[in-house]
């Protein structure tokens, strides 16, 4: 494998981190660097991506409201949920978001009741690992992702009503309880334009421990006579009697293609826990990152180039999967029908020609080509006709070239 070697010599530092045992690229990066952004004012405007690179799904700690573009902001002080995430950037803002959330005490699902406090002095965050706690709850959350799926792990306290919140969002969701498999399935339709009518992100959720409480949440009333919900705004919750430090493993996943795809993708965690799941997606983040070596004498330097390529290896996002024969298939933003071969997507900023592409045509090759292969790369999965747009010109150079 080839790499590429950069000797930076600059004038500035950017960030001070706490000192820590590096032993790979992937311990320079702080997923958290350009997160204290606003509206009002960017330092970034990104989030905290927990995922693979160019993995279907990312996952996020979620400190704004239900559709905030800034989905996790720096200073806030609550976390709503962890949100199964597609968003290019803030003003594109998301689609087939759903979202998950432990909670203590009484049942709740408003995402303002739910909300916990925590700090960053409790707050791990990586590009393969995430681990927070929730102080009003009482919870330690752990997630750790593959291309399609993620693991969690909830360490709950001592507890009668210890409850794992799935909000499925609105403007059209679906959600069922099924407590003889330890399960939840559903979809959700949340978007933000240009999708085909068919348009659904399907998951599924498979837990560790038996269920002591069922119900299902329609338009913000929970239900415990009921088991699914269809409705502009559907979730559920499900509980459990808890010792204290005794961990509930949920094991989710997704598909744009059908429930039964969905399920097919949470064959990517096998049998893995989450510290399998994370050491394995650590090394593949490492031998991603390492393609290239920078020697400088200031690790401030360091921590800023490879944060750095960390976003620059998310985008554009995977868009297809896998099925059961093994062939890469996907769902057609421009049909909505189910189409053999690669996809991808997400790109979110302009110029992608002049930077992104020439790149990942010298430094990742064989990702290039499976984009290649894909052909058409819509700027953002919910909007394809933005693809039309002057950044087509470009991408047409970036296909044509190597090919010449």
């Amino acid at each position: 494998m080839k790499r590429i070697t950069l000797v930076v010599f600059t004038l500035f530092t950017v960030w001070g981190l706490h000192a820590k045992t590096v032993t790979g690229p992937v311990d320079y990066v702080s997923p958290l660097v350009g997160t204290q952004s606003k509206h009002s004012l960017s330092t970034g405007n990104t989030y905290p991506a927990i995922a693979l690179p160019w993995g279907m799904n990312f996952w996020v700690p979620q400190t704004g409201k239900m559709g905030d573009g800034w989905a996790y902001t720096y200073d806030a002080e609550k976390i709503r949920g962890f949100k199964q995430t597609h968003q290019p950037s803030p003003w594109i803002n998301d689609y087939g978001q759903f979202s998950i959330m432990p909670v203590t005490g009484k049942a709740v699902f408003d995402q303002d009741q739910r909300a916990s406090w925590f700090s960053h002095k409790a707050e791990v965050a990586t590009p393969y690992y995430y681990k927070v706690y929730l102080a009003d709850h009482d919870v330690v959350t752990e997630i750790a992702p593959t291309e399609r799926a993620a693991a969690f792990r909830f360490t709950f306290p001592e507890n009668d009503h210890s409850y794992v919140v799935i909000d499925a969002f609105d403007k059209g969701s679906f959600i069922k309880v099924i407590p003889s498999e330890n399960k939840v399935i559903g979809y959700t339709t949340r978007n933000s334009g240009g999708v085909p009518a068919n348009f659904k992100n399907y998951f599924v959720l498979v837990f560790d421990k038996p269920f002591t409480y069922t119900a299902a949440v329609t338009n913000g009333t929970i239900d415990t006579e009921k088991l699914e919900a269809k409705e502009n705004h559907a979730g559920a919750l499900v509980g459990f009697k808890t010792r204290r430090g005794e961990q509930v493993n949920v094991r989710v996943a997704s598909s744009f293609i059908s429930p039964e795809q969905a399920e097919q993708n949470l064959k990517e965690l096998g049998s893995d826990n989450v510290d399998r799941i994370a050491a394995k997606g650590r090394k593949v983040w490492n031998d991603v990152l390492e393609r290239i070596e920078v020697q400088d004498d200031d690790i401030d330097h360091l921590r800023t180039f490879y944060s750095c390529l960390y976003r620059s290896v998310l985008f554009p996002r995977s868009f297809y999967e896998i099925n059961s024969k093994g062939d890469a298939v996907h769902y057609s933003p421009y049909n909505g029908e189910v189409l053999p071969g690669y996809m991808f997507t997400d790109t979110g900023f302009w110029d992608t020609f002049r930077c992104l592409f020439p790149f990942v045509n010298l430094v990742y090759p064989s990702m290039s080509a499976k984009m290649q292969e894909g052909w058409s790369i819509p700027i953002k999965r919910v909007d394809s006709c933005r693809s039309g747009q002057v950044r087509d010109t470009g991408a047409a150079w970036w296909v044509i070239t190597p090919l010449l």
